[in-house]
């Protein structure tokens, strides 16, 4: 079973993780910041992945820590669960609509984290309550890297709410990071030439 718990203590935050990669898409999020508790349960739900995640930070003072433990935490879980990565697909891509908002999740288990995250116009203020668009991207910079995963994201017409422009990101992700870690049985080894991913 490819499972993962990780427990995060620091200074700022408090995180336990529990995840199960051949999951049912279940979930139990509770990271004191909603919309990211929110879409979490989408990333789950599309990904197939049974999900726990519950935090407790420092929000008194910002969201910050809280935001970037969070990632952290996430992508050392599915590192983690997917062990020397033996047999799985790697890659995967998914595209989804919410309106007019389309967005494009293209990824690779590669061992180097990496984020490109792309919108098709300028944002210069995107919020929900106190998350901004730039917390968004500090999260998947933490969660592409704590993986190791090249995580390629462009959203195409972003709209004024931040709920609607976030939303298909997170959906196309989860079904995207599900290809990915699918077993293929034809693969007997590590899907790497050099025979290795970090």
């Amino acid at each position: 079973m490819r499972k993962a718990i990780i427990n995060r203590k620091t200074k700022e935050t408090t995180i336990l993780a529990k995840l199960n990669i051949d999951g049912s898409g279940k979930s139990k999020i509770n990271t004191g910041i909603g919309i990211l508790d929110h879409m979490l349960e989408l990333f789950a739900f599309w990904g197939f992945f049974d999900l726990e995640l519950i935090a407790k930070g420092d929000l008194n003072i910002d969201l910050h820590h809280t935001n970037e433990d969070i990632g952290i935490v996430l992508g050392e879980a599915f590192k983690q669960a997917l062990g020397d990565k033996k047999g799985i697909r790697r890659f995967g891509s998914a595209s989804v609509p919410m309106e007019e908002v389309i967005a494009y999740v293209i990824l690779d288990i590669s061992g180097r984290g990496h984020l490109q995250l792309k919108t098709s116009k300028k944002i210069t203020s995107l919020k929900k309550d106190k998350y901004q668009f730039s917390d968004i991207r500090h999260f998947f910079d933490s969660f592409a890297k704590h993986l190791g995963m090249n995580l390629n994201i462009n959203i195409e017409n972003p709209v004024s709410d931040l709920h609607t422009t976030l939303e298909p990101v997170f959906k196309a992700l989860g079904i995207a990071l599900d290809q990915a870690t699918q077993v293929d049985p034809r693969r007997k080894g590590i899907p790497s030439t050099k025979g290795i991913i970090d």
